[in-house]
């Protein structure tokens, strides 16, 4: 909606505005439908299985180390630390789609080494980890310095928090000149604050996102690799398209009438856009429903939690029972874009409502509703107790209807407070399918091969199967197969199930319940013939 004092201006170029809104929006469009098209994107990824298995005692160095996780990365930083303390970045690596082939070190010591990797996963979130093994004989293991940094992980949520502020509180103060009109008071003064806030914000975020990648301190923030590595990740895109929305936002307020509209509107479609391009959710399947469904929810929030002081500023003047009139008329629908957007990502992502208290995600999504609740319950009361007093000309009914927005707005900031904490949460989603994933080993000798699958890769009832090979990698045959899994940490003897051989060539058994996580070994009993019979076997390593 615009200002009666520019509605004249509009009339006179009606055609000609909605056509160069009309190509200005195009590439935007386009940009959104190849972020909804389907692709693949899974959870956080999770490390399978890694050759030497982790905990193992080697005979001799290996020439290479093998990582396999359970969705395509991209390794950030990949360090083996010696005995003795010494570390060595690996930069000698392959990627082979699920699996990081890494060139391990000529003339590597006796003793007990640590490869300590960390890797970015398709949904722009850094996982680390680290894989044991010993040459020769254990030895003590060696120090591998602090593990968090306090202070980044600080930074990280402050940075992510201020960008929140400066798109939603900012951009959406544009945009509310569209449909509200003219911004009164100082609202203009505020909206421009939020948004320099945010512009500061956008290389804070940015530099604190490759400190998180790499795991390093707050001191490396300016070095160039901590800058490589947030580039590597798709976090990157949102900061792109935020610093787009930002620019937009700033230049339409600076404009008069209807192009200021326009590109307020503009600001907030690329805020939505900027957070459905990284992030948990945007990296859910369906790709087609998530996606449109983050944007949905982001451009919603920006358009409600934006007009708010614009509109209990405009309610101190002559004007404010007109901005109200339009508010009240548009806000219904936003909110129910808001609200279904909303429900979708929460189904999705939580799964089963036991997540809701068993998981962190879980807790941050409960008290982010329940300050929600707390602001819908002001929005309510305005609409139904004083909206019609306001209208009416109720002078101490505009004053206090500017009192409880502005309680509303505050709530709403302390929303956006805790929704910048799922960083640090990967949802119940995206951790049922870490622990759905299978853990494998390949068994390698002369006589025989074999792959072995346990899924899913952690304690507990097991499916287990196997693929028999000769030493050429050609198929064994064999009338009988016998698995047996033994933990002697745990001071559990060997448990042995007879396998079937399916139609597909597979030996699976069912039968099998690993109670406790650690490393197993495996061994398997190979009847070949009557007068032929071959053992072979390895470790492989159940998750909790």
């Amino acid at each position: 909606m615009i200002a009666a004092a520019e509605r004249p201006a509009l009339r006179r170029k009606d055609k000609p505005m909605m056509t160069r809104l009309l190509r200005s929006l195009l590439p935007i469009l386009v940009l959104l439908a190849c972020a909804g098209a389907p692709g693949r994107a899974l959870a956080h990824a999770a490390l399978n299985n890694a050759t030497p298995p982790d905990g193992s005692v080697l005979a001799a160095a290996p020439k290479q180390i093998e990582l396999v996780f359970s969705e395509p990365v991209s390794p950030l930083a990949l360090r083996l630390i010696g005995p003795d303390g010494t570390a060595r970045n690996l930069g000698r690596f392959v990627l082979k789609d699920r699996t990081v082939v890494i060139e391990a070190p000529a003339a590597l010591p006796g003793g007990t080494h640590v490869l300590s990797w960390r890797v970015v996963s398709e949904d722009g979130h850094p996982v680390g980890g680290s894989v044991v093994f010993s040459i020769g004989a254990p030895s003590g293991a060696p120090d591998l310095g602090e593990q968090a940094d306090f202070g980044v992980r600080t930074l990280v949520w402050l940075s992510r928090f201020g960008l929140y502020l400066g798109l939603f509180l900012g951009c959406g103060a544009a945009a509310s000149r569209a449909w509200i009109g003219p911004l009164a008071g100082g609202a203009g003064r505020f909206a421009t604050a939020m948004m320099g806030l945010g512009l500061f914000c956008l290389p804070v975020a940015l530099g604190a996102q490759g400190l998180d990648a790499l795991g390093a301190s707050i001191g490396a923030f300016f070095q160039p690799a901590v800058w490589r590595a947030a580039a590597a990740t798709s976090y990157i895109w949102t900061i792109l398209i935020a610093a787009m929305a930002l620019a937009c936002a700033l230049i339409g307020l600076s404009r008069p009438g209807v192009r200021a509209a326009v590109t307020g509107l503009l600001s907030v479609v690329l805020v939505g856009l900027a957070l459905a391009s990284s992030g948990h959710a945007s990296a859910a399947q369906p790709q087609w429903l998530m996606r449109p469904a983050v944007f949905l929810h982001a451009s919603a929030i920006a358009l409600w939690v934006g007009a708010l002081l614009p509109l209990a500023l405009a309610l101190r003047g002559e004007g404010g029972r007109s901005a109200l009139g339009r508010f009240s008329g548009r806000i219904a629908w936003i909110v129910a874009a808001l609200l279904l957007s909303g429900l979708v990502l929460a189904c999705v992502q939580v799964e089963r409502p036991a997540a809701l208290l068993a998981t962190a995600y879980g807790r941050v999504l409960l008290a982010k509703l329940a300050l929600a609740a707390v602001a819908f319950a002001l929005a309510g009361f305005n609409r139904w107790s004083l909206t019609r007093r306001v209208e009416a000309g109720d002078i101490p009914a505009a004053r206090a209807m500017g009192r409880v927005i502005a309680v509303e707005l505050a709530v709403l900031v302390a929303v956006l407070g805790i929704v910048a904490l799922w960083r640090f949460t990967p949802p119940p989603r995206a951790m049922a399918m870490v622990q759905a994933q299978p853990a494998s080993v390949h068994i390698h000798t002369l006589p025989a091969m074999a792959d072995v699958t346990v899924t899913p890769g952690r304690a507990g009832p097991v499916i287990v199967t196997v693929v028999l090979m000769d030493g050429e990698f050609g198929p064994l045959l064999a009338r009988e197969l016998t698995l047996s899994f033994s933990n002697p940490a745990a001071g559990i003897e060997p448990i042995e199930r007879p396998a079937r051989l399916g139609p597909d060539g597979i030996w699976r058994t069912e039968a099998f319940s690993l109670p406790v996580p650690g490393r197993w070994h495996v061994e398997l009993e190979i009847l070949i013939s009557d007068f032929e019979m071959r053992r072979i076997g390895d470790a492989i390593v159940l998750r909790p």
